[in-house]
């Protein structure tokens, strides 16, 4: 897709299910289950959407997926499943990971960073042999650190390996011309959401600040946000923005549409039909 002087490819690193209650939060399961189904252990399937942005000058990889580092009992749990992955995406693209430029990284959750880093015989590289990696450095901190409740969302093998090549954040920051991060806490204290501008055309990878379309109510949030009263204010502030732009919104894990353009009615917020 075209963005101004921009192209945009969504990129898919397959899918994987989590807990529908957990995706969900307060909200009762009559109501999100008409959105999102779940399945005979209550899961519900999501997408692994990750964005390259072709500048011209940059090729910009968002988010990196769920990657391949895990065994039968993880895949089983999380129900990954593999039609395609990030790096044979980025070879129907026309690229190699060689290629890649710069990579961001909204936060180290295991199902956004997985490709920063592969296997190689016994070792653990980093996948992108030249890029810069970006991410926020309280993200990172905490990261390494996490506490009792969210430590299972964070994988050391899926990012500490690429410490050498990242380059760390201290709130917002453009990143390369036209791509710029801006923090919107909540999901975790330090996410980032990518802001893409070209031609005075907007688009927002919005990460797990809305993580499909099925949570663009207001008060729909998940239980794994650690803040979620910081989740509902940074909704509240970025999406009419999102409307009066006209942005371009990258859904994280919609399993179904990766983008759509918003519309707000009576104080709603829809995705519209097509782009």
């Amino acid at each position: 897709m075209k963005l101004g002087n921009f192209e945009l490819l969504a990129l898919s690193d397959g899918t994987f299910a989590l807990d529908g209650g957990q995706m969900f939060g307060v909200v009762p399961k009559p109501l999100w289950e008409k959105k999102l189904p779940a399945d005979a252990r209550n899961r519900v399937r999501l997408g692994l959407t990750c964005l390259l942005v072709r500048t011209g000058a940059h090729n910009v990889l968002i988010e990196t997926g769920i990657g391949d580092k895990f065994d039968a009992k993880y895949t089983d749990i999380y129900g990954i499943e593999k039609s395609t992955t990030l790096p044979d995406e980025l070879t129907k693209a026309g690229l190699t990971v060689g290629d890649v430029d710069v990579v961001i990284n909204t936060h180290l959750h295991f199902d956004h960073c997985g490709w920063n880093t592969r296997r190689e015989h016994r070792r653990v590289i980093p996948t992108f042999p030249r890029a810069r990696y970006f991410v926020q450095h309280g993200e990172w901190e905490h990261a390494l650190h996490p506490t009792e409740r969210d430590q299972a969302s964070y994988v050391m093998e899926s990012f500490r390996p690429a410490e050498t090549q990242m380059e760390f954040l201290e709130g917002n920051h453009e990143i390369v011309p036209g791509i710029r991060v801006e923090v919107a806490a909540g999901h975790t204290r330090d996410l980032q959401c990518v802001w893409i501008e070209s031609e005075g055309q907007h688009a927002c990878f919005i990460s797990d600040l809305v993580p499909t379309r099925a949570h663009l109510p207001y008060p729909w949030i998940m239980s794994f946000d650690l803040y979620p009263m910081e989740t509902l204010a940074n909704r509240r502030r970025l999406l009419p923005r999102i409307v009066e732009r006209d942005a371009l919104v990258i859904f994280p894990h919609d399993p179904e549409v990766p983008w759509a353009r918003l519309e707000e009615s009576g104080g709603k917020m829809f995705a519209k039909p097509g782009i």
